[in-house]
């Protein structure tokens, strides 16, 4: 069976790459740490890696709630703690009596350092607070390069995970009939204007896939999927449940409140 079937095109070298984390973990009976992966990275290890092998995976990303988790793939014989995930919390310390920080800030700055997405988990911000999540091997090196983040001079505490600001996002689940998977039209049926104007949107790059900049309006979503369309909000595709008897398809999607 050809497992890149299930699958999109430009998923192959992930897929690769996961199927040699498993190879590693099989020959060698040690475990595998990766760095951050987003929810569709996510749900494609899971696939891959499956629930009743002699290989297990258990994903962590410093809270319960966060969206972007390190896996660690292991015998399934192996016990496995919280800490063995390497996850530091940084709180940006910062006058915000006099600036304020945005979540694309911190982003920016953060792959200003020449390191990969990856290596970064959450960004956690509300009320003026703002923290974020990072690999443990590279906070020596986070803590030395950044001092600055937009205008503001600033200045990293390392801190315990259980300070972490609470994450849980509220989304409104909905069940939704689109003629098709492709991202205008899903785009349509989730914030309710038609397939042209979400076609307009996705021109004028104001809509991402999984925080990346997507122009192709026939993309296929798939479960996993976040959605952001700038001034519209974020929406995550949590289920495709098949086609209807008119050959549309049935998915479950949650809207940010």
């Amino acid at each position: 069976m050809n497992i890149y079937q299930h699958f999109r095109p430009e998923e192959r070298d992930y897929i690769d790459q996961v199927l040699n984390w498993k190879d590693y973990v099989e020959t060698n009976y040690s475990p595998k740490l990766t760095d951050f992966l987003d929810p569709r990275e996510q749900h494609i290890l899971k696939m891959l890696i499956g629930e009743h092998g002699d290989v297990n995976y258990k994903l962590f990303g410093g809270t319960l709630d966060v969206e972007r988790k390190r896996a660690l793939i292991f015998p399934d014989y192996l016990p496995v703690t919280e800490e063995e995930f390497q996850i530091s919390l940084f709180e940006i310390q910062y006058p915000a009596k006099f600036v304020t920080i945005e979540h694309r800030q911190v982003l920016g700055t953060l792959m200003s350092l020449g390191l990969k997405r990856g290596k970064f988990g959450d960004i956690l911000t509300k009320d003026g607070k703002c923290q974020f999540f990072a690999a443990k091997e590279i906070s020596d090196y986070i803590k030395s390069n950044v001092e600055t983040i937009g205008r503001a001079g600033v200045k990293l505490i390392e801190t315990d995970i259980e300070n972490a600001i609470p994450t849980k996002e509220l989304l409104v689940e909905s069940d939704l009939t689109v003629s098709s998977l492709r991202l205008d039209t899903v785009i349509s049926g989730i914030y309710h204007v038609s397939r042209q104007k979400s076609q307009l949107f996705i021109q004028q790059g104001l809509v991402k896939v999984n925080w990346t900049l997507t122009e192709n309006p026939s993309f296929e979503c798939g479960v996993g999927d976040m959605l952001s369309v700038r001034g519209y909000g974020r929406a995550k595709v949590l289920a495709i449940e098949g086609k209807t008897k008119k050959e549309k398809w049935r998915i479950n999607v949650g809207k940010q409140k």
